[in-house]
């Protein structure tokens, strides 16, 4: 795909810590950055809009903001997460990106290194699905480690934190004979995203471990949980993934931020039928309903400097799943 018009900034100076040697990593210096969009530009014309065009102020300060992001080893990686962030917005049909590194490491005299490439937004966003995933704490700052998980999944490479739902306060659900745990905050995540349901899963137990979560005992308390409760009307059943969430339907402390959020919001049940959340939590029992208490004094809401769909984000996401203890599930 291509299109006959051009957003280009040119230029753009901001200072990373990307490189293989230690020094690049510690140290820092200077990366420049040219970017060129291709869309069409005849709505934006004829009706003198900006908001039908894509806002070049607000393209460049993504663009600075991913450089300063977290460092990478190479240019190439550094480049494909620039482009990824210019191809958010559904008007970009592809882009060329230069990153120039005009103080690398080099023992020769030169001017200049960079590396450029062209993605068109079919390459990038293949197919984004649509999810729910769920944030739960009960022990440290809840709040703290909570905001901390938004702002970390939203930097998830090809992971996008479209919106997030009040904060509830809930009853710790406990096995038989265990002892006594703090009160809950929980939360749920509306989210788009290009990863497979393996890598994004994958994704949620890192920003987990991150925040110090151990899985040694069965619903006990956690510093962190990040579940997947459905991604894209998907249904799986696998020893380290089962979508939708088994559970879902039957915890008030997922359905009732989830209702909150999105009133017809529907969940995906076994047998392909699908309910509304809010149905769901009505026909909970209502005790379990009145364990959970609204917290609007907590809010929390994905970064402001993200505010296109399907965006591509600075971080890499695992290669490679990590391992949940088949006795341990997340979400009691």
């Amino acid at each position: 795909m291509s299109a006959t018009d051009l957003i280009t900034i040119t230029g753009l100076v901001a200072r990373g810590h990307h490189g293989v040697l230690a020094h690049e990593r510690r140290d820092g210096q200077d990366f420049v950055v040219d970017a060129e969009v291709e869309l069409d530009t005849r709505a934006a014309a004829a009706t003198d809009d900006l908001g039908r065009s894509i806002h070049y102020g607000e393209l460049a300060t993504a663009l600075a903001d991913a450089v300063r992001a977290e460092p990478v080893d190479l240019l190439e990686t550094l480049a494909e997460r620039l482009a990824r962030i210019c191809l958010a917005d559904e008007r970009a049909v592809a882009v060329r990106v230069v990153v120039h590194k005009p103080q690398a490491p080099i023992p020769e005299t030169f001017a200049d290194v960079a590396v450029t490439v062209r993605r068109t937004r079919a390459q990038v966003y293949p197919g984004a699905r649509d999810g729910v995933l769920a944030l739960g704490s009960n022990l440290g700052d809840r709040a703290a480690t909570l905001a901390a998980a938004v702002r970390e999944l939203a930097g998830v490479d090809g992971l996008e934190a479209l919106a997030v739902s009040p904060v509830v306060e809930t009853d710790p659900v406990l096995a038989p004979g265990s002892p006594a745990q703090p009160e809950y905050l929980n939360a749920v995540v509306a989210v788009r995203s290009t990863l497979t349901p393996e890598a994004l899963l994958a994704a949620c137990l890192a920003v987990e471990r991150a925040h110090g979560r151990e899985r040694r005992v069965r619903w006990a308390a956690r510093t962190l949980d990040v579940d997947v409760v459905s991604y894209g009307g998907l249904v799986l059943d696998t020893p380290d993934l089962v979508l939708p969430h088994a559970r879902a339907a039957t915890r008030a402390f997922v359905l009732a931020p989830w209702a909150a959020l999105d009133p017809g919001a529907e969940l995906p049940l076994p047998g392909g039928a699908t309910r509304r959340v809010a149905d769901l939590l009505a026909g909970l029992p209502p005790e379990a309903v009145a364990g959970v208490r609204p917290r609007p004094d907590i809010v929390l809401a994905p970064p402001a400097a993200r505010p296109a769909p399907d965006r591509g984000t600075p971080t890499q996401p695992p290669t490679r799943l990590p391992t949940r203890p088949p006795a341990e599930e997340a979400l009691p």
